[in-house]
């Protein structure tokens, strides 16, 4: 067999490709079950039982659990189901559940079946990541996907369903209105964010009561904050923690007071910039631009990303490799990109450059964030036009050139 088969064989095999997905984060979970690393678990469980007791949810609990919760009270109901289980069968099915919500998401990307069997084994060892932390993020990037896949298909409700919900889960979910842009009926869009936000923010009150939910909010706010300037602060868990461009360049030029506005705002401004290209707003190529910049920005620029955050980043430098035509030189960046990326903490490099350099200068945000301003380039000179399209005929999905 030829090495081109080869290569095609493994990335769209769809059976190897599940096989991938659900083993290797079945594999971490249960790893990280025998290893007693089951406390994010035990936060979340502790967010329904403390919401349905009425218990400050953003207060230590040191018998319970290390560390504090971090996610809105929305968070009671979704992980309900699984907390009324025994804790290693609630974990793993949580964790299964993750994987089969981001692989639900993905089946709805306006993406030839190829390009999505390939996306499930590109972004595997990141959910794997992500799976061995016990992280909700795979839902938060299902919900971002769904919210831009929805409303390219012009059904608003649904998308505002799925991007509201992340954000009542995770603050930086909000970034899927990003996708107003691209809706049709702009005027019903912000009409479902308005429903769907009172939806989400009374919901908790089918366990708990008004005056404690609407204290909880505030909790949470100022749990945030605090949360915030833990992770800009030297310390011994910050290593860990702040994996983004504000973090990189505190650790490489050690300027511990950087504020972060002085990135944050030309971000912002770049990113608002690409809004500039009007006249293609319903171009797919312009749009899974568009996808790409927001998934990778969510990531790169939040100082709360850690190393498992990224499978929210993944899927958008995967897709935007898949948007390339394809060169020798395109390729060798993007197994750069994927391996300094997905793989930095991994025993694929040294100890000594896990421990040494990625780590400690928060060296996995560095090609995330070449690919971002690539793609900011790339809008501004309409390279994005020279993009691979998929299109749709009558005898099925094809590549387009």
């Amino acid at each position: 067999m030829k090495a081109k088969q080869v290569i095609e064989y493994i990335f769209f095999n769809r059976k190897f490709a599940l096989f991938c997905w659900f083993g290797l984060s079945l594999l971490a979970v249960l790893q990280a079950s025998a290893e007693n690393g089951l406390n994010n678990y035990f936060i979340f469980k502790g967010v329904f039982y403390h919401t349905l007791h009425s218990k400050n949810l953003y207060a230590p609990y040191p018998a319970e659990y290390g560390d504090i919760n971090l996610y809105g009270p929305l968070f009671s109901l979704i992980i309900a189901p699984f907390a009324l289980l025994p804790d290693k069968l609630g974990v793993i099915l949580w964790t299964l559940a993750n994987a089969g919500f981001l692989l639900f998401a993905f089946g709805k990307l306006p993406l030839p079946a190829r390009w999505k069997t390939a996306l499930l084994f590109l972004c595997c060892h990141e959910l794997m990541i992500s799976s061995a932390a016990i992280q909700v993020n795979p839902i938060v990037c299902g919900c971002i996907i769904l919210g831009f896949a929805y409303t390219q298909k012009n059904k608003e409700g649904r998308a505002l369903f799925f991007i509201m919900a992340a954000a009542f889960i995770k603050i930086y979910g909000i970034v899927g209105l990003a996708f107003f842009i691209f809706s049709k009926k702009r005027l019903l869009f912000i009409t479902w964010a308005i429903i769907w936000s009172v939806v989400f923010f009374f919901a908790p009150l089918l366990i708990t009561g008004f005056s404690f939910l609407s204290h909880s909010y505030y909790d949470w706010f100022q749990t945030l904050k605090l949360k915030y300037a833990k992770n800009i602060s030297p310390g011994p868990d910050s290593l860990y923690q702040n994996v983004s461009v504000q973090g990189m360049i505190r650790r490489i030029f050690n300027w511990q007071g950087l504020n972060d506005l002085l990135v944050l705002v030309p971000a912002a401004i770049l990113f608002l910039s690409q809004y500039l290209q009007h006249k293609y707003f319903r171009d797919l190529r312009f749009r899974l631009y568009i996808l790409c910049s927001v998934l990778i920005a969510t990531v790169i620029f939040s100082s709360g990303s850690e190393s498992s955050t990224y499978i929210i980043a993944m899927p958008g430098l995967c897709i935007w490799y898949l948007l390339q035509r394809k060169s020798k030189w395109v390729n060798i960046f993007f197994v750069l990109a994927f391996l300094l990326t997905s793989f930095a903490y991994s025993d694929i490099f040294t100890p000594w450059a896990r421990h040494h350099l990625f780590r400690p200068y928060s060296l996995k945000a560095i090609m995330p964030f070449i690919i971002w301003l690539i793609i900011i380039v790339q809008v501004y000179k309409k390279q994005f036009l020279k993009a691979i399209l998929p299109v749709q005929n009558s005898e099925g999905v094809l590549f387009a050139v």
